[in-house]
């Protein structure tokens, strides 16, 4: 998917994850509500609450871009029968939760799009790469892993946004921007729900939110049975970002 008009500011919103609290109030930023687009760069709704998610993302209208991600696939696999198990634990709760009509929307979205943003360009928007909606590149890959993963993109397109890894940077590669906005309803390394502002530059955002209410609301709304200690592990940013990059860095292809 193409759009040839220029844009003026992007609101980029990655890894939703099923969680609505996190993503109700990226919705009531400002900025946000004033964005001329939002592009969610996939796995939407591997959580618990997925169903939510999709309808209030709905209710934004035509503004919306969507795009998968591996996660989001995998739940369509799952229900549709082409895969028995999902090694996320709350995946398969996720699955069974989304309503027929949301699987069949699942099915439909792209995996790359390309946006020309006011002050950046051609921007190409993904999951993982442009080429593969599972690959690994983080803040710290070398040079020699970009160059693969980016092998074969146009060569107008000078700024690529990706999600996956649930952790925020802005890094060049090869000469081009790579932005990362982070996770808003898992992040790694500080608590909050991330996400990026494009057009003219490239703004990373972090939005609070009352963590402790919004993990009794999961609590109480989701039936994830385990619920509870889901929400505080990955609401609260249990994980750091060296320890998701330790894990991580076993996958970008270094030694």
């Amino acid at each position: 998917m193409t759009s040839t008009y220029e844009v003026g500011r992007v609101a980029v919103l990655s890894d939703i994850h099923g969680v609505l609290p996190a993503l109700e109030a990226v919705l009531a930023e400002p900025e946000v509500t004033a964005a001329d687009r939002i592009v969610l760069t996939g796995d939407i709704t591997a959580g618990p609450q997925p169903s939510e998610v999709l309808d209030l993302l709905g209710e934004q209208g035509d503004r919306v871009l969507w795009l998968s991600g591996n996660a989001d696939r995998e739940l369509v696999e799952y229900r549709r029968g082409e895969r028995d198990e999902i090694p996320d634990p709350i995946a398969p709760y996720a699955a069974k939760a989304l309503r027929a009509d949301q699987i069949d929307f699942l099915a439909t979205l792209p995996k790359t799009l390309t946006l020309t943003v006011r002050g950046l360009g051609r921007v190409l928007f993904c999951h993982a790469t442009p080429r593969d909606d599972e690959e690994v590149v983080l803040v710290d890959s070398r040079p020699a892993r970009w160059t693969e993963v980016l092998t074969g993109l146009d060569e107008t397109i000078r700024t690529v946004v990706c999600g996956h890894t649930h952790m925020p940077y802005v890094r060049l590669a090869g000469g081009r921007l790579i932005v990362n906005p982070g996770s808003v309803g898992m992040p790694y390394g500080r608590p909050g729900a991330h996400w990026c502002l494009l057009g003219p530059g490239t703004d990373l955002r972090v939005t609070p939110y009352d963590i402790p209410a919004a993990i009794t609301r999961l609590t109480r709304e989701s039936g994830y049975p385990e619920i509870a200690e889901w929400a505080d592990y990955f609401l609260n940013a249990r994980a750091s970002d060296t320890e998701a990059l330790g894990v991580f860095g076993g996958r970008d292809g270094r030694e």
